[in-house]
């Protein structure tokens, strides 16, 4: 199918192009970019009053299948993430079974190939069983098609493991994606420490929790000379070490999740277990630096951590509930609500750090419109206002914090390889 985009305002920072104009899409690959293009054979669409840029690429997304589908499937979690301007996720190994080998890598490739609505980047576990002490079977992954290692869930105690995952991830020259958490500083603790867990007396988390596990991933990356990812950044102490660490040259890149930067320890005053995540809500001076870190480019990436529970599991006491939210269907809007329409990002500085640099950490195609280009696009309404409802979220958990917020932006419409997958209101 051809189609031509037309008048639409294009944010495409990487590959060049931003003003209005016309984009041709034509047999799965963007054809052709340009202020006007005539193109009778196409399917017109008009994005006038409207922005176009390159399908958003999640770096942190939980599927959940295998093992876990009462919470998410591949089909549902992929549904979601295109109704939230996503083309392209990457999901965590903490399934069940771990993926820590090429049989469970081969399964979720298989699954994605058949009921995916995005392009799926399985992440293979760092260690088998996700347990640390022992580093899973790289090879054989990267062989059955997986992107890149992580543990999340679970911090790398053991430094000596680290450093060999360091050297064999960048043998295959694959991200390795790490959580950040000392877990003796951590103990027992279930939300931020500090002012809020004082006054409602749950157990607190230190933010040098999150700074020990970063300041030691970081000399250990500075030493091999390899890259290192740090997953879900929630403090101003790791924003300023990651600074400092990108500034005299170690190779790092970090993400941030909506929430982090959007959502306070305050809220946790209702004891609403939607707050409870891991790492947890933090101060709103941590809230401030994450933004600035963003801002700036200390942070690269704003990934969801989509991470579905289901209902049941969720309605406990805080601190028996388990660690999570789902964020694919309003990453976008959150972000454009809180940050853009309040002139901390740019829609250009959005595009990047949603786009443009998940693309690049992953090494996959994407975060651009070029010619030849793989045809991910996306066209979003700046202007249109929606309340998030739980009866209109497509994932299959509906633990957000958003429901019942009014937010600015809505996507309306988005391709996969030159495929309408995604049209507004005739999605079902």
């Amino acid at each position: 199918m051809k189609y031509c985009i037309k008048n639409g305002k294009i944010i495409d920072p990487a590959g060049g192009y931003v003003g209005v104009g016309d984009i041709l899409i034509d047999n799965g690959k963007i054809a052709a970019i340009d202020g006007e293009i005539s193109a009778d054979d196409a399917e017109i669409i008009s994005a006038e009053g409207k922005m176009v840029f390159p399908g958003l690429i999640d770096l942190h997304t939980h599927l959940r299948e295998p093992g876990r589908e009462d919470e998410e499937t591949i089909a549902t979690g992929t549904k979601a993430a295109l109704k939230g301007g996503f083309t392209a996720v990457a999901c965590m190994a903490n399934t069940q079974p771990v993926a820590d080998n090429g049989v469970v890598i081969s399964f979720i490739l298989e699954k994605a190939r058949k009921e995916a609505y995005t392009k799926v980047y399985p992440l293979g576990a760092i260690t088998k069983g996700l347990k640390g002490e022992e580093l899973a079977e790289m090879g054989d992954m990267v062989a059955s098609g997986a992107y890149g290692f992580s543990d999340d869930g679970n911090t790398l105690m053991n430094a000596s493991v680290l450093r060999l995952a360091i050297e064999y991830a960048s043998m295959f020259d694959r991200p390795l994606m790490l959580h950040q958490e000392d877990v003796n500083l951590a103990g027992n603790g279930v939300m931020h420490e500090g002012y809020w867990s004082t006054v409602l007396g749950l157990p607190g988390i230190p933010d040098i929790a999150e700074a020990a596990i970063i300041a030691r991933d970081l000399t250990i990356a500075e030493f091999t000379g390899f890259p290192v990812h740090c997953c879900h950044v929630s403090t101003k102490k790791g924003v300023e070490l990651i600074r400092v660490a990108k500034a005299r040259g170690v190779r790092v890149t970090a993400e941030a999740t909506p929430h982090h930067l959007t959502l306070t320890d305050a809220m946790i005053e209702t004891f609403d277990t939607v707050y409870r995540v891991s790492p947890p809500l933090r101060s709103e001076e941590d809230v401030e630096a994450l933004r600035q870190g963003v801002q700036d480019g200390t942070i690269d990436v704003i990934a969801t951590d989509h991470a579905p529970h289901s209902l049941e599991e969720k309605h406990r006491e805080f601190s028996l509930a388990p660690n999570g939210m789902i964020g694919l269907e309003t990453a976008l809007a959150v972000i454009w609500t809180e940050m853009v329409c309040t002139g901390i990002l740019t829609p250009e500085q959005l595009v990047e750090r949603m786009s443009v640099n998940p693309a690049r950490i992953l090494k996959v195609a994407g975060g651009r419109l070029r010619p030849g280009d793989p045809a991910d696009v996306v066209i979003f309404n700046p202007d249109k206002q929606w309340t998030v409802r739980s009866e209109e979220l497509v994932s299959k958990s509906k633990n957000s914090p958003f429901i019942g917020k009014k937010l600015n932006g809505r996507v309306e419409s988005v391709w996969v390889d030159g495929m309408l997958k995604y049209c507004n209101e005739n999605f079902t």
